[in-house]
């Protein structure tokens, strides 16, 4: 195994523990407190942290070479890792914003934004890149 290849393994099981501790907020989402749900936010914004890192180091032990968020998504896309770029490329430009809800129905949006969109996206690429090491 190459140390690319390697590198892309570590950062999978990096990216694992962070979706499973997302999954487990996803699967009980309705029982939530508004404190919970704060903290659904923050897993996400570090699940995706690690998603696309670890799409990043997928590609380049591919020998596709990518550095910023945007062209891993668009690399992703293309090689079929991502199904849904149009997902992807609306996570990236929503994180920060989804930081910084103070509004509470901005809040409420950001929220079921994740559970109903962004959720299956991130599941995809766990799924597919799962099945890859």
């Amino acid at each position: 195994m190459n140390l690319k290849e390697n590198r892309w393994r570590q950062r999978f099981e990096n990216f694992e523990k962070a979706y499973r501790q997302f999954d487990l907020a996803i699967q009980d989402f309705d029982n939530l407190s508004v404190l919970e749900k704060e903290g659904l936010i923050q897993r996400f914004e570090y699940t995706l942290e690690l998603a696309w890192k670890t799409l990043k180091d997928y590609l380049e032990s591919e020998e596709v070479l990518v550095t910023f968020p945007r062209e891993v998504i668009k690399s992703s896309f293309h090689y079929g890792l991502i199904q849904d770029g149009e997902t992807w490329m609306d996570m990236l430009e929503k994180q920060n914003l989804l930081a910084h809800t103070y509004d509470e129905e901005r809040f409420q949006l950001a929220v079921m934004k994740i559970k109903d969109s962004y959720y299956a996206a991130i599941t995809q690429v766990y799924r597919d890149l799962g099945a890859k090491r």
